[in-house]
């Protein structure tokens, strides 16, 4: 691990000289078993970075993220501008759902040839969700936007207007989902319009409030399905973002640096307990995220135990702890 931190420490340190800025990395690696996920628990890492950077004015985030929860990124970009009056993201791929809403903070978003946002609706989990055939002991998310589309198809494309067929559509939509879930759904829904409402307005410039309201509109549900990819100049004239290209000699540092970092989480490739496999018990850690800057690394490492069921190779998988540790530069406090 050192090595690549070593080597991607250069590359940070070599935008952070062309931009003017001090860098921070954050990576959520989206592998099948240790995936990671953008949650509160990473503040207190950032914290520290932040306190340990020499003085800075302009912080640029590198960012990858399939997104979290959506709570975190007001609370993060929040903590981000008490240390720095200019904030801008850096996106070499993918920035979706609550890494969207980081974005939606920052004053300037630098978006590469490869660079993604996503739509903000969330899906929402409760005890009150359908249940999943495959696994009666888990819950099916509901998707904010798909609640929102069928009651559209219902008035638009099915021709409901009367009051009373409208209630029947709604009342056809609850007995399959429950009305508690349903509620859970709307109250997410004005929550992640407010969230994005609010970090428009974190900006050093804030768009006026008819560009705020296309732009929120625009991400939560009238342009895109859930799993849409938005690129940089969608985003920049569609929707009105604050996207700037980099110039040749940056994308090839950026995408350098997701490279490295692709490399060490093995981003895209499920974790096969196969590999890690020696006899019939083996303890194992997985890094399954990063924060990097100049001063240091912290990693999100899933430790557990991988146990051998049969001799025709069925494992069972225990993860035994997670959580972020200070992995290089751990004299940061």
């Amino acid at each position: 691990m050192g090595m690549s931190f070593a080597t991607r420490r250069l590359l940070m340190n070599e935008i952070s000289r062309r931009r003017g800025s001090r860098v921070i990395a954050y990576i959520t690696g989206d592998r099948g078993n240790v995936n990671t996920r953008i949650a509160p628990d990473v503040l207190p890492v950032f914290h520290r970075h932040l306190k340990s950077l020499p003085a800075l004015e302009r912080l640029d985030l590198f960012l990858y993220s399939r997104g979290g929860d959506v709570l975190t990124p007001w609370r993060l970009v929040h903590l981000i501008r008490e240390f720095a009056s200019e904030f801008a993201v850096l996106i070499p791929f993918r920035a979706y759902s609550a890494g969207t809403l980081i974005c939606l903070g920052a004053d300037e978003l630098v978006m590469g040839v490869m660079g993604e946002l996503g739509p903000i609706d969330p899906s929402v989990v409760n005890a009150f969700n359908p249940k999943d055939p495959g696994n009666p002991a888990a819950r099916l998310p509901v998707n904010v936007e798909d609640v929102y589309s069928f009651l559209a198809l219902a008035r638009e494309v099915a021709g409901i207007g009367k009051e009373d067929d409208c209630e029947k559509a709604f009342l056809l939509l609850a007995e399959k989902i429950h009305p508690l879930a349903l509620g859970n759904v709307h109250r997410n829904y004005l929550l992640v319009r407010s969230l994005a409402q609010k970090l428009l307005s974190l900006r050093r410039k804030p768009p006026p409030p008819e560009q705020v309201r296309h732009i929120v509109d625009s991400l939560t549900e009238k342009l895109y399905a859930h799993n849409h990819m938005i690129p940089r100049r969608e985003a920049a004239t569609k929707i009105g973002l604050a996207v700037t290209y980099p110039d040749p000699e940056l994308e090839i540092l950026l995408w350098q640096l997701f490279e490295d970092f692709h490399r060490e989480l093995l981003l895209d490739q499920p974790f096969n307990p196969a590999e890690v496999m020696r006899g019939f018990r083996t303890d194992f850690e997985v890094v399954g995220g990063l924060v990097e800057s100049e001063v240091g690394q912290d990693a999100f490492v899933f430790s557990g135990v991988v146990e051998r069921r049969d001799p025709e190779g069925q494992f069972n998988v225990n993860i035994l702890r997670q959580g972020w540790r200070r992995a290089q530069g751990g004299n940061h406090n």
